[in-house]
């Protein structure tokens, strides 16, 4: 026969309040937080006690949203740009001398721009280096036709590059 009375609901299955207990402590989770970790329910307390991971920063228990990062696990609010302080949460970010930095803020401080498309220069892109400035490869090009000079003879006019062919008759 089947119970009567209030029930609650809780990860797709309907419970009677007394038997929804923390899975360690058995203590009734009816009215306080709970965590599900491998297949069974725990009260707050026992899950900081005996699953929570730790924060690789401040080394207390990670209750919330926990960062994955660098092999370590880090609050949200610890796992932040060296520069801004902002979180990084799952953005993408760069490491100098063994410190995060968002994006932004690496390109800003560390970061090689391309003279051409004014984009940063990044790990594993071809580059060259002339009239000063460093581009990709792609955008090392003549400023009239836009041909590739890369490997070519050029001419400068104003520090914009020329192809032999546009070197001598056009006003830049």
């Amino acid at each position: 026969m089947e119970k009567g009375g209030p029930f609650l609901v809780a990860l797709g299955k309907s419970w009677h309040p007394e038997e929804f207990n923390c899975a360690h402590c058995k203590t009734s989770m009816a009215y306080i937080g709970f965590v599900e970790e491998k297949g069974a329910l725990y009260c707050e307390v026992c899950y900081e006690k005996f699953f929570a991971p730790e924060c690789s920063k401040c080394q207390r228990k990670i209750l919330g949203e926990v960062i994955n990062a660098l092999k370590q696990t880090w609050h949200v609010s610890c796992f932040v740009c060296v520069a801004c302080h902002n979180p990084i949460r799952n953005n993408v970010f760069h490491l100098e001398d063994g410190d995060p930095y968002c994006e932004t803020d690496y390109y800003a401080l560390f970061g090689t721009m391309c003279h051409g498309c004014e984009f940063p220069i990044e790990a594993g892109d071809r580059f060259l280096e002339a009239l000063g400035h460093t581009w990709h490869d792609t955008c090392f090009v003549c400023s009239v036709c836009n041909d590739s000079l890369e490997g070519q003879t050029f001419f400068s006019k104003k520090d914009k590059p020329l192809c032999k062919k546009h070197a001598h008759s056009i006003n830049i």
